[in-house]
C-alpha cells in the first residue's frame, strides 16, 4: 500500500482535511500584516550631546572623541560614526543583526556614564541616545499651515500638542518638527543708542532676567482660612517688555524700548519650512525598529481627527508624504501578478490536456496549496509584503508540478482501459517517489540561503521559508487530494468522443512528439557532440558572469523623493532661504509631483532638506529616475546651491546620511590631510562618466571672523576675557537670557543685536563692553536648534528636560541677585559705565572654519556619495572609484572603504559563488541520498549549466544586472530544471529494474514517455514567472530580474536538457558499470542498441 491509498480510498475525509487547510488559509491571510519587505532592523542606537556655542572642531574634540573612545569598546559594535557641527555631535552605533537591542542600550548607557569624567564641565547634561534605524525614510510627513497664523504659533502647536500625542501612538519611534521654533519675546538692541546710554550688554541682560521672576512667595494665614501669594512677577508679551525700565541716566530712567525693539517672534530665526511654496512647520514621523509600517500609519491616520480638534480652527493640517501608499499599490500589483500566474499556469494545463474535469484537478491543488502557505506564514509572524507574494507566484510554477506529474500518470493508465480508481492508485504510488524526490530537492536549493548571514540572509529567509512551506504543502496535496479526485473526477473518453480542436491539438502534439522522437535518437547517436556542446555551456557560464554587470539591488521606484541642498559653505541663511524657495517652486511645478515640502535651517546653515511625492505610477508615465534627471536639468539653474536628489529605496543597508545613495569614505590620521586630499579625489570622481551626482560631506570652508584679543590691553581697560565673550554672545547668539513658564509650555526670552547687524563682520565695531562687566555674569544659555526632537521610550529624555527646567530657574535666579556671586542691591544699572569698543582690545581676521567634523571609528573622516547615471551598475562605478584611488596615487595614510549599500553588495559579491556552489552541493547530497547513488544526482545537475546560461544571456539582452533579485532567480533554477532530469532518470532506472531493458533503451522509452508532463510542468514555471518578468506595476523593478532569470533560463535548458540529459545517463551508467568493476576490457563504444535505429 502506497502513501496515497488511504486519501484515495476515503475521499470523504481527504475532501474535508483539504477543505480545512483551504479554510485555515483563508483566515489567515486577513490576520497578516502587511509591510514593503521583511522586518530586517539592524541595531542602531544614536548618542547625542550638546555643547552651546562650540565650534564643530571644539565638539569633536572634547565631546565626540571621549564618548567613542567609551563606546567603541562595547561588545558587537559593526559601524561607529560621528557627525559634530556648531554645538552638538552625533555619533551612530550600529550593532550584528543578533545583538538585542535593549542589551546594547544598557551597554550604551554605561559608556556614557564612564564617559562622564573625560567630558567638559560646561556640558550642562548627560549625552542622551535613542535606538534608531538609519536606513529607514520618514513614513509620513505632516504640515501645519495657516493664512493668520504665525510659523512660531504653528510650531508651538506641533511641539506642544501634535508631538506628544503622535509620540504615544503604537509604532512611532521619533517625532521630528521643523521649520521654525517655539515663539519667544525677541530683544533686538541697537548698540551705538546702548553706548549712547553707556550701557552694557550684560546691563540688559541682568534686568531683563529680574524682571522676570516667577518664583515661590509663600502664604498667608488669617484665622481659619489662608491666602495663597500671588504677583504680576512674570512678563508673557512683548508689551510687558517695552516699558521695562534697564538703567537710568541723570536720574531718568531708561526703558527697553529706548534701546531697542521689542517684538512676540520666535527663538531661532535662522529657521524656515516649506509645503509646496507656502510656508509651514513639518512634522516628521519615524516608526520604531520593528513596527509595522502599515498598522502604524493607520493609527496615526485614524488620529488625526482628534490632533485637528486639539488645535486651533485656524491650522490647516496637512499629510504630505505618506510611506503607506506606495506601499499599499506595490502589494496590490504583486497580489496581480499572482492572479495572473495562477490563471496562466490553468491556461497551460488545459491546453495540455484539453479537458476540464482534468484541469480542475490541478487548479484545485494550485489553489489550496498557495493559500494554506497564508496559515503557516501567519503562525511563523510573517507578513505580506513584496517577497513573500513573490515568492508565492514563483511557486505558482513549482506547486503545479507536483499535481501534474501525478494527474498525467492516471491519464494515461486511464486512457489504457484501467478504471479511474485502480488507474489513481497504481498511478499515484508509482511516481510518489518521483514527486517525492523533486520536492526535497528543491527544498535543498533554499537551504544555503536560510543559513545566509547578513542583511541578505535575514531579507530573503522569509522567501526561501515561503516557498519551501509551499512546495511541503504542495507535496501533500499531491498525494493525498490529486489521486483522490482523480479517482472521482476523471473518466475514459473514447477519440469519438472529443472534438474538433481537440483532435487538431492532439495531432499537434504528437507532431511534437514525432520530432522529438526523431532528433533524440540523432543526440543519442551522436554523445560526444552533445558533451561538447554541453562543455562550451558550462564554460560560456563563467564568460558571461565575468562580464554580466553586476548589482545589488534593483533601483525601486518607490513614488518618493529625498533630497539635501548643498550651498556654498558662506552663505548667509537669508540666502540659503531663499535657494530653497527655488528649488521647491522648481519641483512642484512638474507634472509629476504631487506634493514638495523642505526646510533649512540649524546647525549648517548652508543644507536644506526636501521631501516630495510623485503622482501615482499610471499618471505619470515616466519613473521617479526619470522625474530626478529631468529635474536636475531645470535646477541647475539655482546659482551657488546644489540639490541632490535621490529616489527613496525600500532597501537600504545602514551608512551614513549623505547627498547620494552609495557612500565611499576616506579616513586619514589628521584632519589636515583627510582636507587636503578629499578634493582631489572628488575632483578626479566627478569627471568620471560611470558616476553620477559626485559630491564630499567635507565642510571646510566656511566663513570665520577670528577675534585676536590683546590681553595685555584688555587687562590695562580693567576687561577680562570672560567679558568680551559674554558680550558677543550677547550680542550675535540669539541668547536666551530668560524663561516664561505658561500652563502648557516654557518660552524663552531671547536677546540679540538686530538683524541689520549681522549682515557683516565689520559690525563688530559697534560693539561697546563695559568695563564693571554689566550687572550679572555666569553661564550662557542653550542655543536654540533646527527642530524639536521628541524620543519615545527613552528616559534620557526625561533626565534632558529636567535638566532644562534647573537651568532655567537658575538663569532666572542669578539675573534676580545681581551679579551671580554677590547681590549689588539694585536691579538695573544707575550710573554712566565705561565703555570701551572692541577694537580697543582685539583685532578680527578673516579665515576658515569647517561647518561639519566627521569621525568614521575614532579616525576623522570624508565620505564622498554618488549615484549611478543610467545604464551604469554598481560594480562598474566601485570599479572605476578604485581605479581612480589607484591612478591619483593616494598615501597610505589615507584609506577609503565603501560604506551602506556599497559596501553591503561587495560583501554579496564575493559570496555569491560560494552561495551557488553551496546550493548545488547540497542538492547533490540530498539527491544521492535518495538514489543511493554517486553517480545519478550528477545527470540530475549536468541540466543546470544550460539553465545559468540562459538567465545570464536574458538579463544581459534586456539591460538588467546581476543583482541579488537575478541570483535568486538562478538558485531558484538550479531547483526547477533539475526536475525534468528526475522524471526521465526515475522511470528509466523502474524500466530497467521492472522490465530488464538496457539503459540505453530504458532512457529512451522514459524521454518519450515524460515529454508531456515535461513541457507542461516547464511552460507552467516559465509562465508562472512571466508576470514577474514583464515587471509591470508599482515596484516591478524589483521583481523582474528574478522573474527574466527564470524565464530566460527555463525557456534555454528546456531545449538542451532533452538531448544532454539522456546522453550523460549513459555516460554514468557505464562510468558505474567500470567503477564496480563488473565489467572487463575496453568498453564497447555507444550504439543505437536494438530496436532502435535512426530516424526512429
Amino acid at each position: 500500500m502506497g502513501p496515497s491509498t488511504p486519501f484515495i480510498r476515503r475521499p470523504i475525509a481527504t475532501t474535508l482535511l483539504t477543505f480545512g487547510l483551504a479554510a485555515a488559509g483563508a483566515v489567515a491571510f486577513f490576520k497578516l500584516p502587511v509591510s514593503p519587505l521583511p522586518q530586517v532592523d539592524f541595531p542602531t542606537i544614536s548618542v547625542q550631546a550638546t555643547l552651546p556655542g562650540a565650534s564643530p572642531q571644539d565638539v569633536a574634540t572634547t565631546v565626540a572623541s571621549p564618548l567613542e573612545r567609551h563606546l567603541g569598546q562595547i561588545a558587537d559594535v559593526t559601524e561607529m560614526t560621528s557627525s559634530s557641527t556648531v554645538g552638538a555631535t552625533r555619533i551612530t552605533l550600529q550593532f550584528g543583526l543578533n545583538r538585542d537591542i535593549n542589551g546594547a542600550a544598557r551597554d550604551v548607557q554605561a559608556a556614557i556614564n564612564a564617559a562622564r569624567a573625560d567630558l567638559p564641565t560646561s556640558l550642562r547634561s548627560n549625552p542622551t541616545y535613542r535606538k534608531v534605524n538609519p536606513a529607514d525614510a520618514p513614513i509620513l510627513i505632516l504640515t501645519l499651515t495657516s493664512d493668520t497664523m504665525t510659523r512660531g504659533d504653528l510650531y508651538d502647536a506641533a511641539s506642544t500638542v501634535l508631538a506628544q500625542k503622535l509620540s504615544q501612538v503604537e509604532g512611532i519611534g521619533e517625532v521630528i518638527v521643523g521649520g521654525s521654533s517655539l515663539p519667544a519675546v525677541r530683544v533686538d538692541l541697537i548698540p551705538q543708542v546702548i553706548y549712547k546710554y553707556g550701557i552694557g550688554l550684560e546691563d540688559v541682560r541682568a534686568a531683563l532676567a529680574s524682571a522676570n521672576a516667577h518664583s515661590p512667595k509663600g502664604g498667608i494665614d488669617v484665622g481659619d482660612q489662608r491666602y495663597q501669594i500671588y504677583a504680576n512677577d512674570q512678563a508673557n508679551k512683548a508689551a510687558d517688555y517695552q516699558s521695562l525700565i534697564v538703567a537710568y541716566r541723570n536720574g531718568a530712567p531708561v526703558h527697553l524700548s529706548d534701546i531697542g525693539e521689542v517684538t512676540d517672534g520666535v527663538e531661532n530665526l535662522r529657521n524656515a519650512g516649506l509645503a509646496n511654496g507656502k510656508p509651514a512647520v513639518l512634522v516628521i514621523l519615524y516608526r520604531q525598529p520593528g513596527a509595522n509600517i502599515i498598522s502604524t500609519v493607520d493609527l496615526v491616520k485614524g488620529l488625526m481627527p482628534q490632533l485637528r480638534a486639539s488645535v486651533s480652527p485656524a491650522i490647516d493640517i496637512g499629510l504630505a508624504v505618506d510611506r503607506s501608499t506606495t506601499i499599499r499599490t506595490s502589494l496590490r500589483d504583486v497580489e496581480r501578478s499572482l492572479i495572473l500566474a495562477v490563471l496562466l499556469v490553468i491556461i497551460v494545463v488545459f491546453a495540455f490536456l484539453r479537458n476540464l474535469r482534468a484541469t480542475l484537478v490541478p487548479v484545485v491543488a494550485v489553489s489550496v496549496s498557495l493559500i494554506a502557505t497564508f496559515a503557516a506564514m501567519y503562525l511563523m509572524g510573517y507578513s505580506l509584503d513584496n517577497l513573500s507574494l513573490m515568492a508565492l507566484t514563483v511557486a505558482t510554477g513549482f506547486v503545479v508540478d507536483d499535481a501534474i506529474v501525478v494527474l498525467e500518470n492516471i491519464t494515461r493508465y486511464i486512457e489504457d482501459g484501467m478504471s479511474p480508481l485502480q488507474a489513481a492508485l497504481r498511478g499515484a504510488n508509482e511516481v510518489g517517489f518521483t514527486v517525492l524526490s523533486m520536492s526535497i530537492s528543491l527544498i535543498a536549493v533554499f537551504i544555503p540561503i536560510l543559513l545566509m548571514g547578513g542583511i541578505v540572509g535575514r531579507l530573503f529567509r522569509e522567501f526561501a521559508m515561503t516557498i519551501s512551506i509551499a512546495i511541503v504543502i504542495s507535496l501533500a496535496v499531491s498525494l493525498a487530494t490529486t489521486p483522490m479526485m482523480c479517482a472521482v473526477l476523471l473518466r475514459h473518453e473514447s477519440g469519438q468522443g472529443h472534438g474538433r480542436l481537440y483532435r487538431a491539438s492532439e495531432r499537434f502534439f504528437d507532431s511534437m512528439l514525432n520530432f522529438y522522437r526523431r532528433t533524440l535518437t540523432v543526440a543519442l547517436l551522436h554523445p560526444r557532440s552533445i558533451m561538447v556542446v554541453l562543455g562550451a555551456v558550462l564554460f560560456l557560464n563563467f564568460v558571461l558572469y565575468y562580464y554580466i554587470p553586476k548589482g545589488f539591488f534593483p533601483q525601486q521606484d518607490t513614488g518618493r523623493v529625498v533630497g539635501s541642498i548643498q550651498a556654498d559653505q558662506s552663505i548667509s541663511f537669508q540666502l540659503m532661504q531663499q535657494k530653497l524657495a527655488q528649488f521647491v517652486t522648481i519641483i512642484k511645478q512638474d507634472p509629476a509631483v504631487e506634493t514638495v515640502v523642505g526646510f533649512t535651517g540649524g546647525g549648517q546653515t548652508n543644507s536644506g532638506f526636501v521631501f516630495a511625492s510623485l503622482r501615482p505610477l499610471g499618471e505619470r508615465n515616466i519613473s521617479a529616475d526619470g522625474v530626478i534627471a529631468r529635474l536636475r536639468r531645470e535646477m541647475s539653474v539655482v546659482p551657488g546651491a546644489t540639490l541632490f536628489l535621490q529616489a527613496v529605496q525600500d532597501i537600504r543597508v545602514g551608512g551614513r546620511a549623505s547627498n547620494a545613495q552609495y557612500q565611499y569614505t576616506l579616513q586619514g590620521s589628521s584632519l589636515e590631510e583627510l582636507n587636503d586630499w578629499t578634493p582631489k579625489i572628488a575632483a578626479a570622481l566627478q569627471g568620471d562618466p560611470n558616476l553620477a551626482d559626485v559630491n564630499s560631506d567635507q565642510q571646510n570652508k566656511g566663513l570665520e571672523s577670528d577675534l585676536v584679543i590683546d590681553r595685555d590691553a584688555a587687562a590695562r581697560l580693567g576687561i577680562t576675557v570672560s567679558q568680551i565673550d559674554n558680550t558677543l554672545y550677547d550680542a550675535f547668539g540669539q541668547r536666551q537670557v530668560s524663561t516664561i513658564y505658561v500652563a502648557r509650555n516654557q518660552y524663552h526670552v531671547i536677546m540679540e543685536v538686530a538683524p541689520r547687524y549681522w549682515e557683516s563682520p565689520e559690525t563688530l565695531k559697534d560693539v561697546y563692553i563695559s568695563t564693571s562687566g554689566g550687572s550679572v555674569g555666569g553661564s550662557q544659555a542653550t542655543n536654540a536648534v533646527a527642530g524639536t526632537v521628541v524620543a519615545t521610550g527613552t528616559s534620557a529624555a526625561a533626565n534632558s528636560a529636567n535638566a532644562q527646567a534647573a537651568r532655567n530657574l537658575a538663569t532666572n535666579s542669578i539675573g534676580a541677585t545681581g551679579k551671580g556671586v554677590a547681590s549689588t542691591g539694585s536691579a538695573v544699572s544707575t550710573s554712566q559705565e565705561t565703555m570701551i569698543p572692541l577694537s580697543a582690545v582685539a583685532h578680527f581676521t578673516q579665515g576658515a572654519t569647517p561647518l561639519a567634523v566627521n569621525h568614521q571609528g575614532l579616525l576623522v573622516a570624508s565620505t564622498i556619495s554618488f549615484n549611478l547615471p543610467p545604464n551604469v551598475s554598481l560594480s562598474t562605478a566601485i570599479a572605476s572609484i578604485e581605479a581612480a584611488m589607484n591612478k591619483i596615487g593616494v598615501p597610505a595614510s589615507v584609506r577609503g572603504t565603501f560604506q551602506g549599500s556599497a559596501k553591503a553588495f561587495q560583501d554579496s559579491l564575493s559570496n555569491q559563488p560560494f552561495l551557488i556552489l553551496a546550493a548545488l552541493v547540497t542538492i547533490y547530497i540530498v539527491l544521492g541520498v535518495l538514489y543511493e547513488s554517486y553517480v545519478h544526482p550528477l545527470t540530475i545537475l549536468s541540466t543546470l549549466p544550460s539553465a545559468g546560461v540562459g538567465a545570464l544571456l536574458a538579463l544581459m539582452a534586456f539591460h538588467v544586472d546581476f543583482s541579488i533579485m537575478a541570483l535568486i532567480g538562478v538558485i531558484l533554477l538550479i531547483g526547477i530544471v533539475k526536475k525534468n532530469a528526475i522524471m526521465m532518470i526515475d522511470f528509466a532506472l523502474d524500466a530497467e529494474r521492472r522490465r530488464g531493458l538496457s539503459p540505453l533503451d530504458a532512457i529512451h522509452e522514459a524521454c518519450l514517455l515524460r515529454f508531456r508532463p515535461i513541457m507542461m510542468t516547464t511552460m507552467a514555471a516559465m509562465l508562472g514567472a512571466l508576470p514577474l518578468a514583464l515587471g509591470m506595476g508599482d515596484g516591478g523593478e524589483l521583481r523582474q530580474p528574478l522573474g527574466i532569470a527564470i524565464v530566460g533560463g527555463l525557456a534555454l535548458s528546456q531545449l538542451l536538457t532533452l538531448y544532454s540529459t539522456p546522453v550523460i545517463y549513459l555516460y554514468m551508467d557505464r562510468f558505474r558499470i567500470w567503477s564496480r568493476g563488473l565489467r572487463g576490457g575496453r568498453d564497447a563504444p555507444f550504439s543505437p542498441g536494438p530496436g532502435l535505429q535512426p530516424g526512429e
